[in-house]
């Protein structure tokens, strides 16, 4: 209806100035007079067929380079417009119509430089590219899309624009085109003090970072995917007619629990959750390459856990999860940890990550340490925004044994982050 009524103004408003020069050339009369009034009509032709002329029925497609990628990574794209008719345009505006999802930066490490006025990458995106088409059946308009934040945006819409020299008609169409990009949170070249593994037939722990798990041949098995070439025993492989391999002394990877908390609480620091997101997988996929078992646990308005078992795919799915994982949920987190840390088993090394400490925290560590090897505690905040309280909390957990990294912009700046272990 609203398009309906802006149209019949337009047209009113041309036929308003033809009818204008008509009256004007009667009542005047004279060379001048006729001459003005027969110079407009290819004018007032073209700005009839122009607001008669159905740009809706261009065929426009939006072709993206990638639709994964890296959070903070760009994006070119290419929006191709064909039309039917070669009506001669002055103009063409296309207009990106981003999504909320859209409307912040991730610069990567530059980011965390900020990490106390985390609105500061808030931005109001908008992405306008102008052609001048004239006949041209085809056109297209490239642009790019820079720092994309972490997590999965739905392009919709594109509104295109065009009219005549003197705007005295104006077309505009929102097209309708679904293209979705998924952004992954960044890996981290994490540093780890100490490697978190345990010989099978004894309790000593050991920290060598590249241990290797080969040491003393015990017997032999038959070849089982994932075992090294340097592993097969060619002696017996020619006896029995089938691929055997020597099976050593196991050195077994104490199991190891990554907790995330996703909880929302208000005054959340938002860089400070991402820096979160990326130090978890990054810890899960080191963890995983030193041959250790790893299991993450995501604790918000859902709590998601993926069990200690070597699982191809589990990478890929918890990076999936990382990818849209959102602050949410009312109950406090340490709460809900003290009920999720009873379901798991025993035993395990635990490494918390998170950005807030409440008046329960200590205590819901406290009944970790019960059930773990140890508890490795990674609070990430900016430095001028721990509070007293937090600081107390951190001091009171060091003292009773807990290993707490304290993680500011000063760290998350840099290019490889270390954690302590011990």
């Amino acid at each position: 209806m609203a398009g309906t009524i802006k149209f019949i103004g337009k047209l009113s408003f041309v036929v308003f100035l033809l009818l204008l020069l008509f009256s004007f050339a009667m009542f005047q009369g004279g060379f001048v007079s006729w001459f003005l009034f027969f110079s407009f009509l290819p004018i007032f032709f073209y700005h009839l067929g122009l607001l008669f002329y159905p740009i809706k029925k261009w065929h426009v497609t939006r072709i993206l380079s990638h639709h994964v990628i890296r959070a903070g990574g760009r994006i070119a794209v290419t929006v191709k417009i064909k039309r039917s008719i070669p009506y001669p345009l002055y103009y063409c505006i296309c207009e990106e119509i981003f999504p909320d999802t859209l409307q912040k930066v991730d610069n990567q490490n530059e980011k965390y430089r900020h990490m106390d006025k985390p609105n500061k990458l808030q931005v109001s995106r908008k992405i306008k590219k102008i052609v001048f088409p004239g006949f041209s059946r085809e056109i297209e308009l490239p642009y790019y899309i820079e720092q994309v934040p972490r997590g999965e945006h739905q392009l919709q819409a594109l509104r295109i624009r065009t009219g005549d020299v003197f705007g005295f008609v104006k077309k505009e169409h929102v097209f309708h085109l679904s293209d979705q990009v998924i952004a992954f949170p960044n890996e981290r070249p994490i540093h780890i003090t100490d490697s978190i593994t345990s010989y099978e037939q004894g309790s000593i722990s050991s920290y060598a970072m590249n241990l290797k798990n080969s040491n003393v041949a015990t017997g032999i098995r038959e070849y089982m995917p994932g075992d090294k070439f340097s592993w097969i025993d060619w002696k017996q492989t020619a006896k029995k007619n089938t691929i055997i391999t020597k099976e050593f002394e196991q050195e077994k990877s104490t199991d190891t629990i990554v907790i995330l908390d996703s909880c929302y609480y208000h005054g959340i620091n938002d860089l400070a959750f991402e820096a979160g997101i990326e130090l978890t997988m990054s810890l899960v996929e080191s963890i995983r390459k030193q041959a250790s078992q790893v299991g993450f646990l995501s604790i918000g308005e859902n709590v998601v856990y993926f069990p200690m078992h070597h699982d191809p795919a589990k990478k890929d799915l918890i990076r999936q999860h990382l990818t849209r994982l959102q602050p949410s949920g009312k109950r406090p987190f340490s709460a809900i940890l003290r009920e999720e840390t009873v379901k798991i088993s025993s035993g395990a090394n635990m490494i918390l990550v998170t950005t807030h400490m409440d008046d329960t925290f200590k205590e819901s560590i406290e009944k970790m340490q019960q059930r773990s090897k140890r508890v490795i505690v990674l609070f990430i905040q900016s430095s001028t925004l721990i509070s007293r309280n937090e600081h107390n909390t951190i001091q009171q957990l060091r003292f009773e044994g807990v290993v707490i990294n304290v993680l500011t912009e000063k760290q998350l700046v840099q290019k490889k982050i270390e954690v302590n272990v011990s």
